[in-house]
C-alpha cells in the first residue's frame, strides 16, 4: 500500500464519518447559538431602559427603537434558528446585526480585522456572527424543521 492509497481510504472513512456527524454539528451549533440570541434578546427587552441608555451612548440614532428591534430581532430569529426553521433566511438580519453591533459597540475589534484578527475575533459578536454564517452557507441541516417541511431546499 502506497502513501497516496492510505490516504484516499483514510479520506473516504473521514469522509462517510462527517457526512454523519454534519446534521448532528449543524443542530449543535444551531441549536447553542439560536438559544443564546434568544437570551441576549430576551435581556434587550426586559432592560429596555438599560438597554436603551446603551444604545443611546453609542450614538445610534433612534436608541429606543432601535434596542426594540434589536432584541425582538435576537429573541424571534434565536428561536427560528434553534428550531430550524427558515434558517438561511433568518440568518441574513442575525448577521446585519452583528455588523451593526461591530460597527457600534466594538468598532476598534472590527476596524483591526486585518491588523489584529485576534481582537476581531474575541470580540464578543464573532462567535455568535461565524454560527450565523455557518448555518447560511451549510443550512439547517437534516435535523431541522426547514428539513422537514421544506424537503427540497433543506440539506
Amino acid at each position: 500500500m502506497n502513501i497516496a492509497s492510505g490516504y484516499h481510504k483514510l479520506d473516504g472513512l473521514l469522509a462517510k464519518l462527517c457526512v454523519w456527524l454534519q446534521p448532528v454539528f449543524l443542530l449543535v451549533v444551531r441549536g447553542w447559538w439560536g438559544w443564546s440570541f434568544f437570551l441576549t434578546g430576551k435581556g434587550k427587552l426586559a432592560h429596555l431602559d438599560k438597554t436603551t441608555e446603551f444604545f443611546a451612548g453609542l450614538n445610534i440614532p433612534l436608541p429606543k427603537l432601535n434596542a426594540i428591534l434589536a432584541g425582538s430581532t435576537e429573541c424571534a430569529g434565536g428561536l427560528l434558528l434553534l428550531a430550524g426553521l427558515f434558517s438561511r433566511v433568518v440568518s441574513v438580519p442575525l448577521i446585519f446585526l452583528l455588523f451593526v453591533a461591530y460597527a457600534t459597540a466594538d468598532s476598534e475589534a472590527l476596524h483591526s480585522v486585518f491588523s489584529d484578527p485576534d481582537k476581531f475575533t474575541g470580540a464578543t459578536p464573532f462567535l455568535f456572527l461565524l454560527a450565523c454564517v455557518i448555518v447560511l452557507i451549510f443550512g439547517p441541516g437534516k435535523l431541522s424543521l426547514d428539513a422537514l417541511f421544506f424537503k427540497k431546499s433543506a440539506k
